[in-house]
């Protein structure tokens, strides 16, 4: 009787561990099951190519995603990014012919300067983030598409400094990669490192309690809605590179995938918790499903959709439980 307790108990405790392993590192454990589970049904997804691709193409929605984490960690929202990856890489198109550095810098400060213009919207005019945001992402894409005539703006030849941005390889790795792995590297350091990491998650927790300690959450704000602006900018440029051209109608949906791909990683939409190498996770989940749904090539695009938003709402839904047991 003695024994069969005691297998009980520690049966008990095993599944406790486990919930809070699932907790924790839930999203982390999902990508790995699903890479197993894939490498048994397609011969080739465990390929060199395959893999490389799926860094290659989500390359450009983690820079998204960055900036997402960032603000929804200050308790924000950023409705405006798929706009601001589409109108960074045409500003860049049409102004490639002045030289790749002119074409690369001009399309990542028009979606900064954009960034910044939510972040004072939403931190001095105290507008909501989701009004705000959503505003500026039908102007952007207004004016991707009015000054391109609707049309994609193919990249001159002489643009070759922009097309390894989005091609281009250091040793075995993809430029894309790399950039993505660096400022990765640096935003955790400022997340978890310093006095300005520290102000966002305060602000996110309680921005009433940050002020009375002497945190300044509208220049906290500011700062956040401009990071997130630079890295869809940022996403554009390489994302021209890589297709060659400037598309007017790029990121459609990329909000909705970089807000699954924070959530998933573990960022509460509620703000002040999270991190940033939980969302890069999340991105290549998100990427691994879509390449196994291609892969399996009997869902079309749409269903795909569908599946997206679904996944994400049992993603909200689990994080709400686990807020509510905490």
């Amino acid at each position: 009787m003695a024994t069969t307790r005691s297998v009980a108990l520690a049966g008990w405790r095993l599944l406790q561990r486990f919930g809070k392993l699932l907790s924790s590192q839930g999203v982390l454990i999902i990508l790995l099951s699903l890479a197993v589970f894939a490498s048994f049904r397609y011969e080739t997804f465990l390929t060199p190519l395959n893999l490389m691709n799926i860094m290659r193409q989500n390359s450009m929605l983690a820079l998204v995603a960055l900036g997402m984490t960032v603000v929804i960690l200050s308790e924000g929202i950023d409705l405006s990014v798929g706009s601001l990856v589409a109108l960074g890489g045409v500003v860049a198109a049409m102004l490639a012919e002045q030289g790749s550095f002119v074409a690369i810098a001009c399309g990542i400060a028009s979606t900064t300067l954009l960034g910044m213009v939510n972040g004072l919207l939403v931190s001095r005019a105290r507008l909501q983030p989701f009004v705000v945001t959503l505003f500026t992402a039908s102007a952007a894409r207004g004016l991707a598409l009015s000054i391109t005539q609707e049309r994609s703006i193919a990249l001159p030849s002489s643009a070759s400094g922009l097309v390894w941005l989005g091609r281009g390889f250091i040793g075995w790795f993809p430029v894309p990669v790399v950039i993505v792995a660096l400022l990765y590297l640096v935003t955790w350091f400022v997340l978890h490192r310093s006095r300005l990491g520290l102000h966002i998650f305060a602000i996110g927790n309680n921005e009433e309690a940050s002020r009375l300690m002497g945190v300044n959450p509208k220049q906290i704000k500011l700062v956040v809605y401009t990071f997130s602006g630079l890295m869809s900018g940022l996403a554009g440029v390489v994302l021209a590179g890589r297709l060659g051209a400037g598309q007017p109608v790029a990121g459609f949906g990329w909000e909705t995938d970089a807000i699954a791909a924070t959530v998933m990683g573990g960022t509460f939409l509620s703000g002040g918790q999270g991190s940033v190498f939980p969302t890069l996770i999340g991105v290549l989940l998100l990427g691994m499903m879509y390449n196994l749904l291609n892969l399996e090539g009997t869902i079309t695009p749409w269903w795909q959709l569908v599946l997206r938003g679904a996944l994400l709402l049992l993603v909200v839904l689990f994080q709400k439980r686990i807020a509510q047991k905490r």
